[in-house]
């Protein structure tokens, strides 16, 4: 019987902790066409678009996969709403270009329709807002079968009554409402499977290990060197182009050349809040225009996601911590749009990351270009910065196609717009035959729910784990989350710390009012066990999340952004606990 081609894909992206052993060893012995600097969407993106050309390709990440912005957005696949107002109609074009080919053939186990409402105060709203988002559905479908829409239905507009109806928290005053659809993605999960997709093209990828400097022979670039964060030593890693992707991170790089890079980023932070699913009553999310941002009300599974602050963020890139200030505004903005009084007390969790925008001269961070941009400071060496989460694919061919012009006219073009990733294969077959696989994994329907939703076709892998071991389909605590799937991310996914499994593999330290801090025994007994941790490294590794968690708390409590950030930054990294006391 032949192997299938998604199994054995599979076993190829496999991030196992030996495979990041083999990797170590690669980056120090052999020569890159293109080395990727940055694990976000973009740089990930990027490391599959060169690997699937056949390029000899290798990834490094400082921290682990998705750490910094990537896990801290909206969720959103879409086209930006938004942008049409602004007339940016190229830009909602490529969007919903990218959102029709996720939603429908390149991520569909990870993709998927959300509806939302557009309440409505007057009638000139209800022509202005509606002529725009029927605008929206025609850019759409004009992009041909599928290619915009995603199978997203066309928005509808609906009375007063309809609107409540739909959402029975929304404020009783409004005058009706227009639905429509764009797509939501838990954004942790497509940075893991990208970059396990790159490592299934034979991509070298490897997290916790920290560009710190650039090489050059005879004037010309020649390569990276690296620290290995977990052990602290350096490599030098050859290439003969190198990729920068590393979004707020950007200027940081750049000043480690001689000239200037030719690009500036500009962090501007995102704050949402998490809320229980039974804290607002509603089927569908909310847009709504704030004075100073646009609100998002958007159902996550069994939460709500309360979002987002814009505001200029120029203190520490690694730690962008959310204030009382923050967390209030959003509790009563969302609280003038629905009918009811929000409370912090009902807030699971926090989260805040930052946005790379491309630098204005004057302008506000909220009027910065959402566009990416490809520069060559030096031949051979690229940065790539801007855009957002649905156009990362856009931003990596970009990027490697600035590349390849430097390694030949052999390189063929761009051909991710074909590639489905990770797990997505077949979506559509395993989603339709997830009744008979949970009658022969003899777990739940809805067990089989979730991690297709979540691993697409690799959920088989989950399953026969399950299978072998049962006491594995046992839930993380009280989620939805099964233990199981705290051996995959140790085993499969790259996870190396307690934090890359609760915060990025699983979302407990956001989505459990105590923060993921009850699961953290009973996870870092799990991983450990593939990890070869002996007791006093996983007794570090819950104390450095306990930590962690509380310093995060307390800068919920602060005032303003300075204070946030002191009391965050009283949390302290594992490498640095680890290099104060040695274990092992």
């Amino acid at each position: 019987m032949r192997t299938p081609v998604s199994w054995t894909r599979s076993q190829a992206g496999r991030l196992s902790p030996e495979r990041r052993r083999a990797d170590l060893e690669r980056l120090g012995r052999e020569e890159f066409d293109v080395l990727v600097v940055g694990g976000g969407a973009t740089g990930a993106g990027a490391a599959v678009d060169a690997a699937s050309r056949g390029l000899k390709t290798a990834l490094v990440e400082a921290r682990d996969l998705a750490s910094g912005t990537s896990s801290r957005s909206s969720k959103l696949v879409h086209g930006g709403l938004r942008y049409l107002e602004q007339l940016e109609l190229g830009l909602v074009h490529e969007a919903l270009t990218e959102r029709g080919l996720l939603a429908g053939s390149l991520a569909p186990h990870l993709v998927r329709p959300v509806p939302f409402l557009l309440p409505l105060k007057g009638v000139w709203e209800r022509a202005y807002y509606g002529a725009g988002v029927a605008a929206y559905d025609v850019l759409a479908s004009a992009l041909g079968p599928g290619r915009g829409r995603g199978g997203l239905p066309w928005h509808r507009h609906l009375s007063r009554a309809g609107a409540l109806r739909a959402f029975p928290d929304l404020d009783p005053r409004v005058r009706g409402a227009i639905r429509y659809y764009d797509a939501q993605v838990d954004d942790a999960r497509l940075v893991v499977s990208l970059a396990r997709t790159a490592a299934s093209l034979g991509a070298t990828v490897v997290t916790s290990a920290q560009a710190v400097g650039f090489g050059r022979e005879r004037g010309r670039l020649s390569g990276v060197e690296v620290l290995d964060v977990e052990a602290g030593v350096k490599r030098f890693v050859k290439a003969r182009t190198v990729v920068c992707a590393a979004g707020v991170w950007s200027d940081e790089l750049a000043r480690m050349l001689p000239e200037r890079s030719g690009m500036a980023v500009k962090a501007s932070k995102g704050v949402h809040l998490v809320l229980p699913g039974s804290a607002i009553r509603g089927s569908a999310g909310i847009i709504s225009r704030t004075k100073w941002s646009v609100l998002f009300i958007i159902p996550w599974d069994r939460h709500w996601l309360v979002g987002t602050t814009d505001t200029a963020w120029d203190l520490d890139p690694a730690h962008p911590a959310a204030s009382a200030s923050d967390v209030a505004y959003l509790l009563q903005q969302a609280s003038d749009v629905l009918g009811k009084r929000l409370d912090v007390s009902e807030v699971e969790g926090v989260y805040a990351g930052l946005r790379p925008l491309l630098r204005g001269e004057t302008e506000e961070t909220s009027k910065l270009s959402r566009e990416h941009a490809v520069v060559e400071p030096e031949p051979g060496l690229f940065f790539v910065a801007g855009g957002k989460l649905t156009t990362y694919r856009i931003m990596a061919r970009d990027a490697v196609d600035a590349a390849a012009a430097r390694l030949g006219p052999d390189v063929p073009a761009s051909g991710t717009h074909l590639l489905p990733l990770l797990g997505a294969d077949g979506f559509d077959v395993y989603w339709s035959a997830r009744a008979r696989m949970a009658k022969r994994a003899k777990v739940s329907v809805e067990v089989v729910e979730h991690l297709l939703r979540r691993y697409g076709n690799l959920a088989s892998q989950l399953l026969q784990m399950v299978a072998e071991q049962p006491q594995l389909a046992r839930p993380v605590a009280d989620s939805d989350y099964l233990r199981a799937e705290i051996v995959y991310a140790a085993r499969y996914e790259g996870a190396l710390h307690l934090d890359d499994l609760l915060t990025r593999r699983l979302r407990l330290s956001i989505e459990s009012f105590d923060r993921g801090t009850r699961a953290a025994m009973d996870a870092a007994a799990l991983a450990g066990a593939v990890l070869g941790w002996e007791e006093p490294r996983r007794a570090l590794e819950v104390e450095t999340y306990l930590h962690r968690v509380d310093a995060e708390r307390r800068s919920q409590q602060q005032p303003d952004d300075d204070a946030a950030e002191t009391a965050r930054l009283a949390a302290v990294e594992l490498r640095r606990l680890a290099r104060a006391r040695p274990i092992g």
